[in-house]
């Protein structure tokens, strides 16, 4: 009896272990580091790579802001195709939002401003546009894993004037399904739509990945395959290999 008390022990430790890396308003820092490689787009034979670096920062409530907050941002370095059919590698748009924790408990809710900054070091890896807008995500967690979604809406308001305008909203459910041991099941496609031009692709993802505590640190690896199952414009990506490393700090 005492060794199946354990393993009951160490399984719900593991769910636990497994929400707390996937949970996007989990209030711990975190350090992520992920990369999309899109072997096929759709009307091309070229591929295209992000390699994502993405810091997480809370921030406690205080006087000014009387809930907590947390803090994103996402450096990515990113590989695109040129007229050629060279590649170029660079640094890309630098994202960062700002996430306002409204509600926690069953259901977690946070909504807060986002702005994408025109950092990258060529035409090809960046828009070459300020641009600013709002996120919010909603997450509803268990022992049986977390389910939700994190939507996304930016509108270029500066930038140079020859480059075209951004309009973007991104939806991104997402179902983690604990496994024991600290694996788990993945689904977490982010479905795109260019609202300046009436573009989007819709993928639909199914992955794995495993947590595992390290001290008082949490790692959590995965891949994911995503498949795009609907779509409306040339250049898009058709499959995309989605992996990555998460460390959660002193949780």
């Amino acid at each position: 009896m005492a060794t199946a008390a354990f393993s009951t022990g160490a399984t719900a430790q593991s769910a636990d272990d497994a929400n707390k890396s996937n949970n996007p308003l989990n209030l711990a820092a975190s350090l992520n580091f992920q990369n999309y490689y899109t072997p096929k787009l759709f009307g091309t034979n070229a591929h295209t790579n992000d390699f994502l670096i993405r810091p997480t920062i809370p921030i406690a409530p205080g006087d000014l802001v009387g809930v907590p907050q947390i803090f994103r941002v996402t450096a990515p370095v990113s590989t695109r195709p040129q007229a050629d059919g060279s590649y170029k590698t660079g640094l890309g748009d630098v994202n960062i939002f700002d996430i306002f924790l409204l509600r926690q408990g069953a259901l977690d809710i946070g909504i807060g401003p986002m702005l994408t900054m025109p950092t990258a070091t060529s035409s090809e890896t960046g828009a070459g546009k300020w641009s600013a807008g709002l996120a919010g995500t909603v997450v509803s967690a268990s022992k049986e894993g977390l389910m939700g979604a994190l939507v996304e809406w930016q509108h270029s308001f500066a930038g140079q004037s020859r480059r075209d305008t951004v309009n973007t909203a991104t939806f991104q459910p997402f179902l983690i399904r604990n496994l024991p041991q600290g694996w788990y099941l993945r689904s977490t496609a982010t479905w795109t739509f260019d609202l300046q031009k009436s573009d989007y692709y819709i993928p639909v993802g199914l992955g794995a990945g495993k947590a595992w505590r390290v001290d008082k640190n949490i790692f959590n690896v995965f891949v994911e395959p995503q498949w795009t199952v609907a779509h409306k414009g040339e250049g898009l990506p058709q499959f995309t290999v989605f992996a990555g490393l998460n460390i959660t700090f002193g949780h």
